[in-house]
């Protein structure tokens, strides 16, 4: 589903390239809505680092794709990454969604033990599209 610009996410290069400083473990393609290639790139080192390396040059075009492809709104998508990567067993990303129980949950249980937070690593972007779009209602 394609969004006007008013509507686009806030899926930035320069957080993408941040992101791809641990590309080998695929935290850029799971920020730009690839959970598939994102998963194969944490199994796999990057694809050996090859892939690793390819995707330096990709980045800005995954980035309009993401863009192009996942709903603005009042929730941005850098600020939850962020959230998820520095305090996500606490839960403060989901604390930011408004998602309060789920947060307390994540905040006495380091994230599930590390399972919900990696559970949110695959469905993060699809939590805020839907915030997002229910907001927008």
């Amino acid at each position: 589903m394609q969004y006007d610009d008013s509507t686009r996410s806030d899926h930035t290069p320069f957080l993408g390239y941040l992101f791809w400083l641990l590309g080998f473990m695929g935290l850029h393609r799971f920020y730009f809505n690839r959970q598939l290639t994102g998963l194969l790139w944490l199994l796999t080192g990057g694809l050996f680092l090859i892939g690793w390396i390819i995707d330096l040059f990709l980045i800005p075009d995954m980035a309009d794709e993401a863009q192009a492809s996942l709903p603005g709104g009042p929730l941005d998508y850098n600020l939850a990454w962020v959230l998820w990567l520095l305090l996500g067993i606490f839960g403060a990303h989901r604390f930011y969604q408004g998602k309060m129980g789920s947060g307390i949950v994540w905040l006495l249980t380091l994230g599930l033990l590390g399972f919900g937070w990696l559970y949110d690593l695959f469905t993060l972007n699809g939590q805020i599209a839907e915030q997002n779009t229910r907001t927008g209602d």
